[in-house]
C-alpha cells in the first residue's frame, strides 16, 4: 500500500511540476513588464544568489552548467539593466563559495538572496528567475524545486503562490 500511495504523491508532484513549468511563459511576460522596477543592486544580488543556488541545487556545479547559466544571465532581457559583465562576476563569485566551502558558501548566497526580501516586485522576480533557471534544461528537477523553496523562505514569500 505504501508503494501506491508514493506513487500517488509521485504523480501529485509532477503535475504540480507541470504546472509551474506551463506557467513559465506568463511569468517572462510579467517580468518583462516590470522590468523597470527591477533595476537596485538588491535585485541584482538576489537574482545572481539564486542562479547559483540553482545550478548547484544537485551539489555540484559542471562546467557546461555554469556556462548555460551565465549564457541565460546574460541574454535575459530583464537583466540587461546591468552590465553583463558584472552579472556574470558575481554569478561567478557566488558558484566559487558555494564550491569552495559548501556550507558557507550557501550561507553567503542565501544572504544575497534575502537582499529581495520585503520588496514584493524584486522577490517575486527573484522566485520566477530562479524557477526559469531551473528549468532552463527542460527538468526543473526536485532539488531545484527545493532551492527555490528555500530561497523562498529567506524572501518571506509563500512558494505555494508559485507551485512549489
Amino acid at each position: 500500500m505504501s508503494f501506491i500511495n508514493k506513487l500517488i504523491s509521485n504523480a501529485h508532484t509532477v503535475n504540480r511540476l507541470m504546472d509551474v513549468v506551463d506557467k513559465a511563459p506568463q511569468w517572462r511576460k510579467q517580468l518583462l513588464a516590470k522590468k523597470n522596477e527591477l533595476r537596485g543592486g538588491s535585485f541584482r544580488d538576489a537574482a545572481m544568489g539564486m542562479c547559483a543556488l540553482v545550478a548547484a541545487a544537485d551539489g555540484t556545479i559542471e562546467p557546461d552548467e555554469r556556462m548555460r547559466v551565465a549564457g541565460l544571465i546574460c541574454a535575459d532581457p530583464v537583466l540587461n539593466n546591468f552590465p553583463a559583465d558584472e552579472l556574470r562576476a558575481l554569478f561567478d563569485d557566488n558558484c566559487h563559495r558555494i564550491t569552495t566551502d559548501p556550507a558557507f558558501g550557501r550561507a553567503h548566497v542565501m544572504q544575497q538572496i534575502a537582499k529581495a526580501a520585503g520588496k514584493q516586485a524584486e522577490a517575486e522576480a527573484v522566485v520566477q528567475i530562479g524557477i526559469m533557471i531551473g528549468n532552463a534544461d527542460g527538468s526543473f528537477d526536485q532539488a531545484e524545486v527545493a532551492a527555490v523553496r528555500e530561497a523562498c523562505q529567506a524572501l518571506r514569500v509563500d512558494p505555494s503562490r508559485f507551485g512549489l
